[in-house]
């Protein structure tokens, strides 16, 4: 009779023990591939055309990235709909860790401003890391009479509707950092988007439009090549790179603050693993000298904050624009 029962023991065991095994083997194997992580070339998708401020960051972070990875980092730029067409694609894409989100803030104020987006801004993404923010300045055309905030104040007011200002696109963080000028100083500006942050410049220096409001990685090497002309910087204080320039608060008009910042995303259901993979290789990458030294030329406060940090930035930008867009009724259209 044992030797029954011992028999019996061992024939339901070895299915319990091959179960065991496979579940073992399923659990260490998403570890595994993260430790081998990556095996191949990412992809850096920018949401906006070459020569704008989140195409500028990337094209200076992604060598270091290369670097840390060991691996190739390939920019796509894929243009459109204010951002949301390369968002959209990387929402949609593998979650392994090889289609990336190169992020500008409107991926945030777009939450806010669009109706129906064809992705959640939140749950559909998993933040990497926040790579840097960058101060708003407004610049305009040098053949437009304005040196001060207080002098475009009176010429807006003496043309309302006149003075158009150019955006990379509705719903940026630009479109509505100028709607919110609009609002706090009681003027009308008008807006006239366009597909990325180069052609809106184009467009200012043409004297196709006659202001804009951009960020100080686009609007520096412009301002000292004497091309445009910067009015005021829309940070809390003023920054390192124009010293002389006074903030719009301190032009009178409060409550108009406004920057930009950019990031890393990647589609959610991506491994924590390779999360923290890519987050250390950001971090890494930021830490480098030659980084540090880029960015800072071009007043971009450097980050490298958590996943977790980044994503209550994100949100806190949601509930911040959700605001002014309902204050300015700015549309997407």
């Amino acid at each position: 009779m044992d030797k029954f029962w011992k028999v019996k023991v061992r024939r339901r065991a070895a299915p319990i023990i091959a179960l065991t095994v496979l579940i073992a083997g399923a659990i260490a194997a998403p570890n595994a591939w993260a430790q081998a992580y990556p095996v191949k070339p990412l992809r850096l998708v920018v949401a906006f055309p070459a020569g704008g401020g989140i195409d500028t960051v990337t094209r200076i972070i992604a060598p270091k990235l290369t670097e840390a990875l060991g691996q190739q980092m390939i920019i796509d730029n894929r243009v459109g709909a204010s951002g949301n067409i390369g968002a959209d694609y990387v929402a949609k894409s593998a979650p392994d860790g090889y289609t990336v989100l190169m992020a500008y803030a409107n991926h945030a104020s777009n939450a806010a401003l669009f109706d129906k987006l064809p992705f959640d801004t939140v749950k559909d993404f998993a933040p990497v890391s926040m790579i840097g923010g960058v101060p708003h300045i407004i610049l305009v055309n040098p053949s437009l009479p304005v040196r001060t905030v207080p002098e475009l104040i009176r010429l807006a007011r003496a043309r309302p509707g006149e003075i158009n200002y150019s955006s990379p696109g509705n719903g940026t963080p630009l479109h509505l950092a100028a709607e919110l000028l609009n609002v706090n100083a009681g003027i009308k500006l008008t807006h006239v988007p366009y597909k990325g942050a180069q052609p809106a410049m184009v467009s200012l220096m043409s004297g196709e439009t006659q202001l804009t409001i951009t960020t100080m990685v686009v609007a520096t090497p412009l301002v000292k090549a004497g091309r445009l002309r910067a009015v005021a910087v829309a940070s809390a204080k003023r920054v390192a790179t124009f010293p002389e320039l006074p903030t719009v608060a301190e032009s009178g008009v409060r409550g108009t603050e406004s920057n930009s910042w950019y990031g890393m995303l990647v589609p959610a259901g991506t491994p924590r693993a390779i999360v923290e993979r890519l987050h250390a290789a950001m971090v890494k990458s930021l830490a480098a000298p030659d980084i540090r030294e880029s960015f800072a030329a071009q007043s971009v406060e450097i980050s490298g904050n958590t996943p977790e940090e980044f994503d209550a930035v994100i949100r806190a930008d949601i509930a911040k624009w959700s605001k002014v867009v309902k204050a300015s009724g700015a549309r997407a259209d």
